[in-house]
């Protein structure tokens, strides 16, 4: 396989637009922020910051990317189809950002949105079959590829949503996921593919500084739902196309964070008998603070997680199955030995802070009392 230049040129091209106008649009949306109202209050236990923060920052990741989108790509009858649905997440995240809407209403909008995609042409037609030893290597889906396509995009729409809830956790997690599908199309030969993810991958990184702890502004529902929208349409276009298990495999690798947090999210409230749309407080990022992580080191965690499944998702494309899972195994275990000797350092660490700690207690009562007794004296 050969990754033509003049792509990697655009891509890279598209990538450094994005950037650029994230990074400097994103304290002019902030300023639109504060002016709109849109702003987070720290109200219960689910948020993590301590002081009113501005949102709707994904319109800075919105602006990067749609410039980036209209430079260095035709606007095709499936591309028009993507940016016309984003547009509706868009809008629909300001006024979520704004006015706080309820969960009913927002998940029928994001329908309308994931079908005026599909319906232009961003439609997973065929997936492969995941039983090896069946004769048909995969299933046409017919009729059922819009119904099947909308409930992608819009759980991935939601997916995003539901993990950005750490300064830079969705918007890292989205950039590695975007990084991954750009990689992957650049070894499969997909341009546009390559410059859509380059486009998405850039509007993060320009739009990262703001939002890494301590976030000086948060891209609430206006950019994880964004991001979650594109990301699933790109992967529509970039991976489902394929007849082969990667069709299958890689998206889920790829997008694997969001996926299973959602997952269990899901599961976690109908066990409680609430309904799946009820906010907690037991994702994957409150557990890891609650077993004393910091933000950034919660993050920087995830980070790992993620980019260890991208990059199985990437192997995965380039030199088939077996070692793929391989090389997953290997990442994942040298990952949870890595994680062990860090929380040992910590454990440790602790442990000789709460000894000195101790141990100057107890020197200043021998201190104090000694005190007394000259006083006595």
């Amino acid at each position: 396989m050969t990754i033509q230049l003049p792509v990697v040129g655009s891509a890279v091209a598209a990538l450094l637009v994005a950037a650029v106008v994230a990074l400097i649009t994103t304290p002019v949306v902030k300023s639109l922020a504060v002016k709109f109202g849109a702003i987070d209050v720290p109200k219960d236990s689910r948020r993590m910051h301590k002081h009113p923060i501005p949102r709707m920052g994904g319109l800075a990741i919105f602006f990067g990317f749609m410039l980036s989108i209209i430079l260095f790509l035709p606007l095709t009858r499936q591309l028009r189809g993507m940016l016309l649905g984003a547009v509706i997440i868009v809008v629909l995240g300001i006024f979520d950002d704004k006015y706080a809407l309820p969960a009913k209403p927002k998940f029928l909008v994001q329908i309308v949105a994931a079908l005026i995609a599909v319906l232009m042409g961003n439609r997973i037609f065929i997936i492969s079959n995941i039983n090896i030893f069946s004769s048909e290597p995969y299933w046409e889906l017919g009729w059922l590829s819009i119904p099947i396509s909308v409930l992608w995009i819009v759980g991935i729409t939601n997916a995003v949503n539901l993990i950005d809830g750490l300064d830079g956790l969705a918007c890292g997690v989205s950039t590695i996921s975007s990084i991954t599908l750009l990689v992957i199309a650049l070894v499969v030969a997909e341009p546009d593919v390559a410059i859509l993810t380059a486009a998405l991958a850039g509007a993060c990184l320009g739009f990262l500084p703001y939002n890494m702890n301590p976030a000086k502004i948060f891209m609430g529902d206006t950019g994880s739902t964004f991001l979650g929208f594109v990301l699933a349409t790109v992967s529509i276009q970039g991976l489902f196309k394929f007849y082969t298990i990667i069709s299958f495999a890689a998206p889920f690798l790829m997008l694997g964070l969001p996926i299973f947090d959602t997952c269990f999210a899901i599961l976690r409230r109908v066990a409680k008998g609430q309904s799946p749309m009820s906010p907690d407080r037991g994702h994957i990022h409150h557990r890891l603070i609650d077993m004393g992580f910091s933000q950034k080191q919660a993050v920087a965690m995830l980070y790992v997680i993620s980019a260890i499944l991208g990059l199985s998702a990437v192997v995965l494309t380039t030199i088939g199955v077996v070692r793929a899972m391989l090389f997953l195994v290997a990442l994942c275990i040298a990952g949870a030995l890595a994680a062990k000797f860090y929380l040992d350092r910590n454990t440790e660490k602790e442990k000789a802070k709460e000894a000195a700690e101790h141990h100057t207690q107890l020197a200043g009562n021998d201190n104090f009392f000694g005190e007394e007794d000259r006083s006595d004296k």
